[in-house]
């Protein structure tokens, strides 16, 4: 079976483009700091505050969006190492970009090791200076991607109608992967999506929390008789699969829907994650959320609906949904969302994707999901 084609929108910068952008921009801050040491002043590097606190939502943006406030690091006797370290960083990134060369965030704690004196102790440290660069130059759509630096995380499974046009980094040549022709197995998300292009004559694309219910539809061979590309995010997203989706939603037009357990964390951490991105991450959202994305279930209504099993709500639980609706932006701003969170606390019970087994395992692909299908509209936003 093969996918028919939809036109592709271009992208708006190619990677050598960017690559471009990313050096130069390296360079103009390396350019600024030895200018101001020259000048027998302080430099400073200027990074944009990291919190849901300097967040804001608006749903025509349709992501969690940073604001205006900024830190400051002033080179001081007591700031030397870090700020050693970030500019060392920064050259590593550019030297990488040059070579087009990748490590992952584990291989840049060990490279420092090599810096004397400005070597990290430990990783969390290393991750946090890459953090800062990334938040840097997130404005000219730099990504910590784009550094060629990547996590050591699963991408996400991928199975339905869609081909993926990968390439051979040695010749270039194109590889085509056919996601119907993978047996039992599934394609694995790679860490660099930026040179996929796709085709698909996909309706939708379902975005699955759980590997057991992903395995369950893929068994039953649900992509082919729903039209859609499934895709297992594993818990929160990957940064590689939230951007996989957005590529593909916005590529090839197709909508995106979300299944997860009904329980705030997969309300106010996966799906919110999904959709419109954290505020920690507030400064690349708009590169790795999915704004078209909409909540298909499980729902507290479908626990009603459906009969579900459920387990109580634990005070992690209760604590997650009441700061979700007194806190996040996205939340505030969706009243549907704040019916669905008094309803989950009024009942104080919590289902996971597996319930449905209760009435038997074909129930949840033969039964609930054509259902929920049937009316997208009624969808959570």
């Amino acid at each position: 079976m093969s996918a028919r084609r939809r036109r592709r929108k271009p992208p708006t910068v190619s990677r050598a483009e960017l690559d471009a952008v990313t050096v130069e921009q390296i360079e103009n801050v390396a350019r600024t700091v030895h200018r101001t040491i020259k000048s027998h002043e302080s430099p400073r590097l200027t990074f944009p505050v990291r919190a849901l606190s300097n967040v804001s939502y608006y749903k025509k943006v349709g992501y969690l969006e940073i604001e205006d406030s900024v830190s400051e690091r002033t080179l001081t006797v007591n700031t030397a190492k870090s700020f050693a370290q970030t500019l060392l960083m920064m050259e590593l990134a550019r030297s990488h970009i040059r070579l087009d060369e990748h490590a992952t965030k584990r291989e840049a704690y060990y490279i420092s090791k090599n810096w004397d004196a400005a070597k990290f102790n430990e990783q969390p440290e290393s991750d946090t200076v890459l953090d800062d660069i990334e938040a840097m130059f997130a404005r000219y759509g730099v990504t910590r991607e784009q550094l060629r630096f990547t996590a050591e995380q699963h991408g996400g499974s991928v199975v339905g109608s869609l081909l993926v046009i990968d390439r051979d980094p040695e010749t270039g040549e194109e590889i085509t992967i056919d996601c119907t022709r993978l047996g039992t197995g599934s394609y694995s998300v790679p860490k660099d999506v930026e040179v996929l292009r796709f085709e698909t004559d996909a309706k939708f694309v379902m975005c699955i929390e759980t590997g057991g219910i992903f395995d369950r539809l893929n068994r039953a061979k649900f992509w082919r008789d729903h039209k859609c590309v499934l895709i297992e995010m594993g818990g929160v997203p990957s940064r590689m699969c939230r951007r996989f989706v957005r590529r593909l939603s916005d590529a090839m037009d197709i909508p995106v829907y979300a299944f997860t357990d009904c329980d705030p964390y997969g309300f106010a951490n996966i799906y919110r994650t999904l959709k419109v991105g954290s505020g920690n991450a507030a400064h690349i959202n708009q590169f790795f959320c999915v704004p078209r994305a909409r909540f298909l279930g499980v729902t507290p209504q479908d626990i009603i609906d459906y009969d579900l099993p459920t387990h109580p709500l634990k005070p992690v639980d209760i604590k997650r949904a009441k700061d979700a609706m007194k806190n996040d932006p996205f939340f505030k701003a969706h009243r549907p969302w704040k019916n669905a969170i008094d309803l989950i606390l009024k009942l104080g019970r919590r289902a996971e994707q597996q319930a449905f087994a209760k009435h038997h395992l074909q129930f949840v692909y033969d039964t609930y999901l054509p259902e929920k299908l049937a009316s997208p509209a009624k969808f959570l936003p």
